[in-house]
């Protein structure tokens, strides 16, 4: 992937907590910039679809951490009983 040049102010605190991070890390301040810059574009992404297009049937509220707790012990019951558990 090709690379574009830019220029953009940052806080001297913020770009000092950077080079400290960068040398303990052993990579580039740049490369620290390049990841920061790819985490708020990721984050401000406008997606065509939605994430979940798919609807579940539920209860319609949050389950208890024993319900949770069950769901899991049971498919994880069914898959050891069908040989397919790791």
């Amino acid at each position: 992937m090709s690379m574009k040049r830019t220029n953009v102010y940052a806080d001297p605190e913020d770009l000092a907590i950077i080079k400290e991070a960068a040398k303990r890390r052993g990579i580039s301040e740049a490369e620290i910039i390049r990841q920061g810059i790819h985490l708020a574009a990721m984050a401000n992404r406008v997606w065509d679809e939605p994430l979940f297009s798919r609807t579940f049937e539920g209860p319609g509220r949050t389950p208890s951490k024993a319900e949770v707790r069950d769901a899991v012990a049971d498919a994880v019951g069914r898959e050891t009983d069908s040989g397919t558990a790791a």
